[in-house]
């Protein structure tokens, strides 16, 4: 989707958590399709694009997305198109007697804060020029939280939603988009990791192990997970002119796995 009929020449994007997974298929499709692209990560990555302007920043910490913002704003002036993809969990399994307090304050900060503090950075020069497009990556995990070992990170991502939903009521009028893109289960680096190990311990292939983790989440009616380049291709669509009248929706990408409407 991100070719011509994607177009983002001259628009300066920024994304977070944009080295692997999905933010990294997110900095491709925004930089293939035209636009001027700024990541950060607590390392420099293998294989990023010669033209993406990257900055070692740890973006779970105020300080953190306060160095980056201001690294991105003397490299690009301001920024049009910002995309909060930064997420995941390292809580224990063991459910919520396992989550102790800097556990919470961990997965809220990754899930929510690093969105909430880049918005706050980015934002005023968006609205002072009265346009510019905000991208929050949530999770059907909002909706299907997996008591076990992901209710932090599920109530963080509700938060988001939450807190993303008023965002564009306040910022639509000064011609700023704010839009939720819902993943269910992506295979990244990550997620293939898993499967593999569930693989092992279940005695079967990689694709076993897939069909172990979607059972988990009690099944995915299109038999697979969504590629990460599905995601980042909705994600173009999102923040390019073609959807310039959608702004406070939520997209959910998860191959049919929320069972409700």
């Amino acid at each position: 989707m991100s070719g011509p009929w994607i177009d983002l020449a001259g628009l300066r994007a920024v994304v977070t958590g944009g080295t692997k997974g999905v933010g990294g298929a997110v900095v491709t499709a925004l930089a293939s399709a035209g636009a001027a692209v700024a990541t950060a990560a607590r390392s420099v990555p293998e294989g990023l694009p010669e033209t993406v302007r990257f900055k070692a920043a740890d973006l779970t910490s105020a300080e953190g997305c306060a160095e980056f913002a201001r690294f991105a704003l003397s490299e690009f002036g301001g920024v049009d198109i910002l995309v909060n993809v930064l997420g995941g969990s390292s809580a224990p399994g063991g459910g919520y007697a396992a989550l102790d307090d800097d556990i919470w304050a961990s997965e809220i900060n990754r899930n929510l804060m690093t969105a909430v503090r880049l918005d706050r950075a980015f934002l005023p020069g968006m609205t002072q020029r009265g346009s510019g497009v905000v991208i929050h990556v949530t999770s059907i995990q909002r909706e299907l939280p997996l008591p076990e070992s992901t209710i932090a990170y599920a109530a963080a991502k509700g938060a988001l939603a939450t807190y993303s939903k008023a965002l564009s009521k306040e910022v639509a009028p000064k011609g700023v988009r704010v839009v939720r893109v819902s993943p269910g289960w992506v295979e990244t680096e990550a997620a293939m990791r898993l499967a593999e190990r569930l693989a092992e311990q279940g005695g079967t292939d990689y694709e076993g192990g897939k069909r172990i983790i979607m059972a988990g989440l009690g099944g995915i009616p299109l038999g697979r997970p969504a590629k990460p380049q599905e995601v980042a291709d909705l994600i173009a669509f999102l923040v390019s002119p073609r959807a310039a009248s959608i702004t406070g929706t939520e997209y959910v990408i998860d191959g049919g796995t929320v069972p409700t409407v």
